[in-house]
Formats: structure tokens, C-alpha cells, sequence
């Protein structure tokens, strides 16, 4: 769903019980409560005709009118009515509401509070039975590594890392400023401005060989500047391996999809792209599923595995009975 969608969903959901307790209010006093123009108000009227429980019978359907310039809504207390959640879901919520706060760095901590006081005052049992559950967010992670990272992001320390290089199968050594801890799919990673880079990386933690808080400021410079949720929050790193492939005509596409380093057009309407990864096993992948779309280039290994596995898959078909 499109941030479009999602916004006028949420306007949708606030407008029905408004309009329904405030029936005949001018059109353009209700746009304006809803900061939009009379104009879009009626867009979202008009696709109110179609919402409703059920059924998708007349009867179903919210009524509206906005013909006189007032706005008129009905058969649509079912939407209206408070939301009500079930133990199993209250919990759940009250559960994922303190994770949630418990993660350093959290820009919106005051609201995640607030909203968590006035469910957990509004959820009865369910309060009770949240309290009994917890999350060990620190699982699969060396603990001193998360707590030394946590103190650096409190105190504004710089942080001196020995952080493992897989695709090269070395560690390097670096001073970082924290900016922000964030778990994804179960890993804990921490962004911060490299100075060994003189950028923003990120680093996971489990690949931090060893961590130490250094007697430095460590506020990130001016230039540091966390990635917007949009973007991908993965940055790609100096450390990462170079990966050059030539695409065909019909697997442009990849290089819109992936970040990459530089493009050249090939004859015949191809490309080569260069890009950096961290982790290689997925281009085989990428270069299998394309077909004939895609040959790697460099670097050599990368482009022997790909050979490698396409055997391997071949010899099972071989192998198949008739």
C-alpha cells in the first residue's frame, strides 16, 4: 500500500464516526477539519458508497449525501464503533509495545510510554498476564558487545572496534561515533559515522570481534545522517566485496532494483553494472533465476560457485526418473 493509500485509509477510519456524530456539517468545514480540500472530501465520500460490512448488498453500504453542501452520513455505526481487542491480541500489543521501548536509540520513546500506559490501564487481565512475558532482545548477540555499544550511544563515546570482514576473511580496526542501534530480522546492528571511512556504516554486532568505549567525544559530525525508513538501510561499505556483471537486455531491470557502483552500456542494448556486497552467495542466486540474463564477470570465485551450482542442479534433473 502506497504512503497515499495508508493516509487517506487513516483519514477515512477518523472521518465516519466524526461525520456521523456532527450530521449536516458544511462540506467545507469538514475539510478544513480534516486538512484537505472540499474537492478531495468528496472523493473520499464518494468512496465511502462503496465500503460497508459484508454482504455488498444496498443495505450493506454506507449512505451519503453532501448534495445541499452538507454532509449527511448513514448505515455506518458498524465502522464507528470502538475497537475492541481480545486478550490473546491485547497481550501481544503490550508485549511488542515494551520490546519496542526497550530498543536504544528510539527517537519517539515518550509516545511508545504513553501509548503502552493507557493500554495496559485500558486492557484488564491482559496487563496482568503481559507483565508475566519477555523478550530477550540481546538472544544470539555477545552481551558485553551490546552493552559497551549501549553505553557509547548514552554517554556520546566514541567506540573502537575490531569488526571481521567476511569477504575478505580478515578484521579491521576502526573508531566509530554511535548514532543508533537497530535490530532487523532478528540481528542487532549498529549505525554510526566511520571515521576509517569517513562515512555512515553500519556494522553488524556479531561481527564485532571486540569493543572498546574510548575517553572521547563521541558525537557524530554535522554530515552524519541517519538513512530515512524509505531507503534502504543498508549501506554498501569499502570493505565489501566488488561484484561486475553483464546483463541483458531484458534483466535492465536489476540495475534499478540493486545499488550499484557505476553502469555501462553494452552493444546490443546490455549492461554492466558494478556493485558491492557484503555477502556474495546471493548473486549465483540472482544470475540462476535470470536465466541467460545475467554472466559475472569478476570475481572469478563468485563466478565458479555460479557454474558450481548450476551443475549441481542440472545433474538432479539428469538424475530424475522419466
Amino acid at each position: 500500500m502506497s504512503v497515499g493509500a495508508t493516509t487517506r485509509l487513516s483519514r477515512l477510519l477518523a472521518m465516519v464516526p466524526w461525520l456521523l456524530q456532527r450530521q449536516g456539517v458544511p462540506l467545507e468545514e469538514a475539510a478544513k477539519h480534516f486538512g484537505i480540500t472540499a474537492d478531495q472530501l468528496v472523493k473520499d465520500l464518494e468512496l465511502l458508497f462503496v465500503c460497508g460490512t459484508p454482504g455488498h448488498m444496498p443495505d450493506d453500504l454506507i449512505e451519503a449525501d453532501w448534495e445541499s453542501g452538507r454532509v449527511y452520513l448513514d448505515n455506518a455505526e458498524a465502522i464507528s464503533r470502538p475497537l475492541r481487542l481480545g486478550v490473546d491480541e491485547a497481550v501481544a500489543l503490550l508485549v511488542g509495545l515494551r520490546t519496542l521501548a526497550q530498543v536504544p536509540g528510539l527517537h519517539d520513546r515518550d509516545a511508545v510510554e504513553s501509548a503502552l500506559a493507557k493500554l495496559s490501564a485500558a486492557a484488564g487481565e491482559a496487563a496482568g498476564v503481559a507483565d508475566s512475558l519477555t523478550v530477550d532482545l540481546a538472544r544470539g548477540t555477545q552481551e558485553v558487545t551490546l552493552a559497551t555499544v549501549r553505553d557509547g550511544l548514552r554517554l556520546h563515546r566514541r567506540l573502537h572496534l575490531t569488526y571481521l570482514v567476511p569477504s575478505r576473511d580478515e578484521t579491521t580496526e576502526r573508531d566509530v561515533d554511535p548514532m543508533r542501534i537497530v535490530s532487523v530480522a532478528g540481528r542487532w546492528y549498529l549505525e554510526a559515522w566511520c571515521h576509517r571511512a569517513e562515512g555512515v556504516r553500519l556494522f553488524r554486532l556479531d561481527r564485532v570481534v571486540t569493543v572498546a568505549l574510548l575517553d572521547v567525544d563521541g558525537t557524530p559530525p554535522p554530515e552524519a545522517v541517519s538513512r530515512d525508513a524509505g531507503e534502504s538501510l543498508f549501506t554498501p561499505s569499502p570493505d565489501d566485496l566488488v561484484v561486475t556483471l553483464d546483463l541483458a537486455p531484458g534483466s535492465r531491470w536489476v540495475a534499478e532494483y540493486y545499488p550499484v557502483e557505476d553502469v555501462e552500456e553494452q552493444p546490443g542494448g546490455g549492461l554492466r553494472v558494478r556493485l558491492r556486497t557484503a555477502n556474495p552467495d546471493w548473486v549465483p542466486r540472482l544470475c540462476l533465476r535470470l536465466g541467460g540474463g545475467a554472466r559475472i564477470v569478476t570475481p572469478d570465485d563468485v563466478a565458479d560457485r555460479l557454474v558450481a551450482t548450476a551443475t549441481a542442479a542440472l545433474a538432479l534433473y539428469d538424475a530424475a526418473p522419466a
